[in-house]
């Protein structure tokens, strides 16, 4: 029964962060849990949009 448990944890870890007591920033483009603290000042992107913001700016020039 162990494994099950450890199952659906891993699943749940983008909404547990959001509640728990470290809550993230939220995603200033999709919502999306990010990678920085809800203290984090400035705008805050989720991996994805970061990577898709990089590869935007890069191209342009």
């Amino acid at each position: 029964m162990a494994d099950a448990d450890e199952g659906d944890e891993g699943s749940g870890e983008g909404t547990a962060g959001a509640t728990g007591a470290g809550a993230v920033a939220e995603c200033v483009l999709c919502r999306a849990p990010t990678e920085y603290p809800e203290s984090h000042k400035g705008s805050t992107l989720c991996p994805v949009c970061e990577w898709q913001e990089a590869e935007r700016t890069a191209c342009s020039g």
